[in-house]
């Protein structure tokens, strides 16, 4: 289900399975899409909001006010770093429920799992 990583803040990984699970019961919980809005804009996870990682620090406290609030990350793929930078700048924000998708939008597409385009 979800995996413990070891780095600075122990940001959890999910699965593409269990996000996949909590999309279709339609769980509450914000997605957001890391990578350079051009390409979020040709292609990404159904319901995702994009905030690019280096923008996190500022974007998140605006966009999303609650700190309890479950958050899911996700770049390009595993070797992609923006989805763990993400993550743990969103904790050192002081967000608790941070979740990092590490295999990313290839690992949805590879499975053959449907993306939207903005």
């Amino acid at each position: 289900m979800f995996e413990q990583r070891k780095s600075f803040s122990m940001i959890s990984r999910i699965s593409r399975d269990t996000l996949r699970r909590m999309m279709e019961r339609g769980d509450d919980f914000i997605l957001i899409d890391t990578l350079p809005t051009t390409i979020f804009r040709k292609s990404h996870l159904p319901g995702a909001i994009n905030i690019v990682s280096d923008d996190i620090v500022t974007a998140a406290p605006r966009q999303i006010r609650d700190r309890e609030a479950t958050i899911v990350v996700y770049c390009a793929n595993g070797p992609c770093r923006r989805s763990d930078l993400a993550a743990e700048r969103l904790v050192e924000l002081g967000y608790r429920n941070v979740l990092d998708y590490h295999e990313g939008k290839a690992d949805w597409i590879e499975s053959g799992l449907p993306v939207e385009t903005a």
